[in-house]
Order: C-alpha cells, then sequence, then structure tokens
C-alpha cells in the first residue's frame, strides 16, 4: 500500500493523544493542511478526532504514502473517525495571503468539528486562533498519528478537487500536477494563459500576466 520510504522512516503514534486523554480527558484533534506552494487551487486543512478503538491500520504522512494508500485511508479514516474541513479558495488566499488562508482553513476545519476538542494538536510552528487549547509539532504529520490522519484527509480531498478542475479546464495537466509549479503547468500556462484558479498573489502568476518582471519582488 506504501512506498519504500514510508517503511523506512518512524511512523507517527498516538502516544500525545494518549496522555492528553488520560490526563484531562476529552477528545483530541490533529490539523493539517494541504496544498500551500501550487500555483492554483485552494489550501485544504482537515481536523480529525480519532476514535482510539478504532484507528485504522497504516496511518502515516500523506506525503511518503502513494496514491492508493492515501486513498484506501481516506475512505477508512472517514468511516472511523470525527472529521471537520475548511477550504480556503483563490479569492481568499490572494486578499489574505497564503499564509493566513491557511490559517483561516485550519480554524473552519475546528470549527466543523461536531464537538470541540480539547487539545489541537497542529503541524507546523504557527496556529490558527481557537476556542480551544492548542499545541503545534514540527513535522507532527510524521510524529502525531491525528496530524497524519488529518494529513491524508486534507490532501485526498484537495486532489479529488483538482481533478474537478482538470475537468473544466482541459490541457494544464491539473489531475497529474495538481496545481504544483512543475514544467508541465508553467508550459500550460505558457500556451493557455493564466485562469481564474489560478493565485494572482503568486509571483509565478504575477510574471506570466507581466505584472511584474524577472528582476521585481513580490509585494
Amino acid at each position: 500500500m506504501g512506498n519504500a520510504a514510508a517503511e523506512l522512516r518512524p511512523r507517527p503514534t498516538f502516544e500525545l493523544e494518549a496522555a492528553e486523554l488520560q490526563l484531562h480527558g476529552g477528545p483530541v484533534a490533529g490539523v493539517d493542511e494541504a496544498g500551500r506552494g501550487p500555483l492554483a487551487g485552494p489550501v485544504v486543512a482537515a481536523a480529525v478526532i480519532l476514535d482510539p478503538e478504532r484507528i485504522p491500520d497504516g496511518i502515516n504522512d500523506s506525503k511518503v504514502l502513494d496514491e492508493e494508500a492515501r486513498e484506501f485511508l481516506y475512505v477508512r479514516i472517514r468511516a472511523t473517525a470525527i472529521i471537520g474541513v475548511g477550504i480556503a479558495d483563490v479569492k481568499r488566499i490572494d486578499e489574505l495571503n497564503i499564509l493566513h488562508a491557511t490559517m483561516w482553513a485550519m480554524a473552519q476545519a475546528v470549527a466543523q468539528l461536531p464537538q470541540t476538542p480539547k487539545l489541537v494538536a497542529i503541524d507546523g510552528n504557527r496556529a490558527p486562533q481557537l476556542d480551544c487549547p492548542s499545541r503545534t509539532l514540527v513535522k507532527g504529520d510524521a510524529r502525531c498519528l491525528s496530524i497524519a490522519a488529518a494529513s491524508i484527509i486534507a490532501k485526498v480531498t484537495r486532489d479529488r478537487l483538482m481533478v474537478q478542475l482538470a475537468a473544466s479546464h482541459p490541457g494544464y495537466g491539473f489531475e497529474r500536477h495538481k496545481g504544483y509549479g512543475t514544467a508541465e503547468h508553467h508550459g500550460a500556462i505558457k500556451r493557455l494563459g493564466v485562469t481564474v484558479h489560478h493565485r494572482r498573489s503568486f509571483r509565478a502568476v504575477q510574471l506570466a500576466l507581466g505584472l511584474i518582471t524577472e528582476d521585481e519582488e513580490v509585494v
């Protein structure tokens, strides 16, 4: 189901969640995002509360799982866990900037949970403003099982959205590169131009639109 890299790396554990449950009770939610780096499409965040009695086998950082494994685990996690999803569209990304749009999507994901967590464990070193305690974990998707589960939900959700965009915008290859700045994507932008789904606050898109030159900085 996974690839060789997934087998070699240390796997995330449920230790943080178990300790928090023992000390304070109540649910622990893991939060992660997908899509901060692409030139097109939304940024998606997910919040996941795993059921300690029904944790699917094989959960890992989405980056070390292949597409088949992610899709399989996505279904298993959806069937056994409590999930919230937040999606910041391109308009919000361009208005707020990608960092603040990501924080907004994370807060939305937590707000979509049907119960308030006692603790939210967030991948990275920045946390959004929440109505409950939070803790940031650098490389949390490789350390914390709930964050790893959230990374899978966010990644699969976003990938599916990009496949839908590919159907309405043929020729860009969204179904393959998912909006990231690959050679194929840059070539498509040169041939076909910039769509409404491209992030105009990103330097590569501004260059394509002629809004800046190579030696100018994006403000």
